[in-house]
């Protein structure tokens, strides 16, 4: 059986969930892979066949999406002339991680095309929701990669298609410890806004992973690094503490660890807001925006202990292969 893995690469969580399901999805067939998307860290070690810059959304420095970047690097022309030529009728089966091309292609030609995603998740009715919605946000969840059936990953499973999330084998296998640092992950804040706020609580020793920074700097006990999986990986499973974005990858990787955990949704990016809701009601402090006025409540999260409670099994290969039998029936 041919098989295309097609893998959204706007931020890093697809491509690093990618690392684990690539090695199940070859055992079912000769495999290949896609990558749409501009935003992503890290780079996959395993060949790419295709990639396209797709359509990506860009980070912000004050805590959201770069609008105006985002349409600039964005043609709709271009994507519509790849749904076109992308050559999926070679291909029994599509596997397809959030990303539109693909999907797009298979739907307008009648090839079978299984969503593995955490966003699929979300067109659930028995997902918490957040107490705002966007109408621009949902259609969007709706329509970007629209996907007839889809095995789902979400932090409790919430419906009968929706698994626990997918931890890499490189932290399920790590030494989990607990040093004095915290871990930061915001990419849509620049750390030249980070640095200034989080050195007002100088006693704490932060660990900055920054989108925006070139090269690693220190300020006090302040240190702060350009984003590296690895490097990201050795700080979290050490860190007391794990201050991120309200993604999907990190903070199951925090939950699952047992680290103390507060997120922070970014602006306008809906996906996030459900995942903030989530977090919420199983215990987690959401932190609407990172700034001087909130700083109180970032000194109360540091002082308490508080930490949730979860039991995520390895169910990769059970996920993987309930997609692959749904895109043969």
């Amino acid at each position: 059986m041919k098989i295309l893995f097609a893998i959204q690469g706007t931020g890093n969580g697809h491509l690093a969930r990618a690392e684990d399901i690539i090695p199940i999805l070859q055992q079912y067939g000769d495999l290949d892979l896609f990558v749409s998307g501009a935003q992503a860290d890290i780079k996959l070690p395993y060949a790419v066949k295709y990639k396209s810059k797709g359509l990506s959304f860009y980070f912000g420095k004050s805590g959201g999406i770069d609008f105006m970047r985002t349409f600039k690097h964005n043609s709709s022309k271009e994507v519509y002339k790849e749904i076109k030529k992308f050559p999926v009728e070679k291909y029994d089966l599509v596997i397809n991680d959030f990303e539109p091309i693909t999907s797009w292609a298979c739907r307008k030609r009648d090839i079978p095309c299984v969503g593995l995603s955490h966003q699929s998740a979300l067109l659930s009715s028995k997902v918490p929701t957040p107490k705002k919605m966007d109408p621009v946000g949902e259609w969007v969840l709706h329509n970007y990669a629209p996907v007839d059936k889809y095995v789902s990953f979400h932090f409790e499973r919430y419906d009968k298609n929706i698994y626990t999330p997918v931890i890499r084998a490189a932290v399920r296998e790590s030494k989990n410890i607990e040093k004095d640092h915290y871990t930061v992950y915001l990419p849509s804040y620049d750390d030249k806004k980070l640095v200034p706020l989080l050195a007002k609580i100088p006693q704490i020793k932060w660990h900055i992973f920054s989108k925006h920074a070139r090269k690693p700097y220190h300020i006090g006990k302040l240190s702060v690094y350009p984003v590296n999986k690895d490097e990201f990986a050795e700080s979290v499973t050490s860190a007391k503490g794990v201050l991120c974005g309200a993604g999907f990858e990190t903070p199951a990787e925090a939950l699952y660890l047992g680290k103390k955990l507060m997120v922070v949704p970014m602006k306008s990016q809906l996906e996030q807001h459900y995942n903030a809701a989530s977090l919420k009601q199983l215990g987690v402090p959401v932190l609407k925006r990172v700034k001087k006025k909130n700083l109180e409540k970032i000194l109360n999260w540091l002082e308490t202990d508080a930490r949730v409670s979860v039991q995520y099994e390895n169910i990769t290969a059970e996920a993987v292969d309930r997609a692959v039998k749904l895109g043969k029936k």
